[in-house]
């Protein structure tokens, strides 16, 4: 009976799978490239719009994780990919702090066109519940105590999970050491497990362990509390100043026609504004955000210009 149920869940599984990213299409597939593993908010977010824009369009949509060295490898895929409208980078606000950090095979604004934001996401410092503190005051106390003796963990060098800490630290003269792995979901489960013991996790994704006890969560890090977990401080209450705040993205290869960002950009925002969409995403704590590709182009100069002064003012380097 449980063989047959579970071949009864995975033939459901499967439907469910190929009604969002493979409806009967007229015409070429269009493969999704995500900067990161499966599992983190990039991912999710990926699978939430294009299954919606698929839906829409009727169009098949795979979606192809190419995780590793804080989203260069998939984003060098793109970057050399034809620009036909048949490749799209989901990337996030790593895609321009990687530029300030590491020497890339690409060049982050020029060999890429933003097509459009698709949601902001907010992150949470939470702290595995062996470590003794109940607050940020604390951990600031604490990590005052034990220079570089807490380890916290991020999806990669330059990713937001990483620089929202760097900034933390920066902001409160407080040492902790940087441990980077392959993606976001991999660095929660080294703090679930208790190999590591404080991080910046998007709040959607460590929600659940927040839930059933996995986690102890500390403060948010946007400049105001949140709905989702009111009860939680934002760590400008304790640590004045401090805001971070990320974003996930979509982008084609430089030279796609600019009819094609046109026409993606429209499906993209139609996607964003579907009830079940805002919902999906707000459950995990992220809120679509829509861009005109000229908007886009603006908002990446300054976000350029932002990550820059950042990573030098907190002294991030490639590790």
């Amino acid at each position: 009976m449980k063989i047959v149920s579970r071949l009864l869940s995975l033939v459901l599984l499967t439907a469910f799978s190929v009604t969002c990213f493979a409806q009967a299409s007229p015409g070429k597939t269009v493969r999704v490239i995500v900067a990161f593993p499966p599992g983190g908010s990039n991912d999710i977010v990926a699978r939430v719009v294009f299954g919606k824009v698929a839906e829409l369009t009727g169009q098949a949509h795979v979606i192809d994780n190419r995780g590793g060295a804080g989203g260069v490898i998939g984003a060098a895929a793109v970057a050399k990919s034809p620009p036909d409208g048949y490749t799209i980078m989901v990337h996030s606000a790593t895609h321009v702090a990687n530029a300030h950090l590491r020497k890339l095979p690409y060049d982050t604004l020029n060999d890429f066109v933003g097509v459009t934001t698709l949601a902001e996401q907010v992150f949470m410092i939470v702290v595995h519940p062996s470590l003794p503190v109940k607050s940020v005051k604390e951990l600031i106390a604490l990590t005052g105590k034990r220079p570089a003796q807490i380890f916290y963990p991020s999806g990669g060098n330059g990713t937001a999970t990483h620089l929202a800490m760097a900034l933390f630290e920066s902001m409160t003269g407080t040492r902790m050491t940087h441990v980077q792995y392959k993606g976001a979901a991999a660095a929660v489960v080294s703090l679930v497990s208790g190999e590591t013991q404080a991080m910046a996790a998007n709040v959607g994704v460590a929600a659940v362990h927040i839930r059933a006890g996995r986690l102890k969560a500390l403060g948010v890090t946007s400049g105001r509390r949140i709905k989702q977990f009111p009860k939680v401080p934002a760590i400008a209450e304790t640590v004045r100043g401090y805001d971070f705040t990320g974003w996930v993205g979509a982008f084609v290869p430089t030279g796609t026609p600019a009819t094609i960002v046109e026409k993606l950009n429209a499906n993209l925002g139609k996607a964003l504004a579907d009830p079940g969409v805002m919902d999906r995403l707000g459950k995990q704590t992220m809120d679509p955000m829509y861009r005109s590709p000229g908007a886009f182009a603006q908002f990446l100069k300054s976000e350029d210009e932002k990550y820059g002064k950042l990573i030098r003012a907190t002294g991030a380097k490639p590790d």
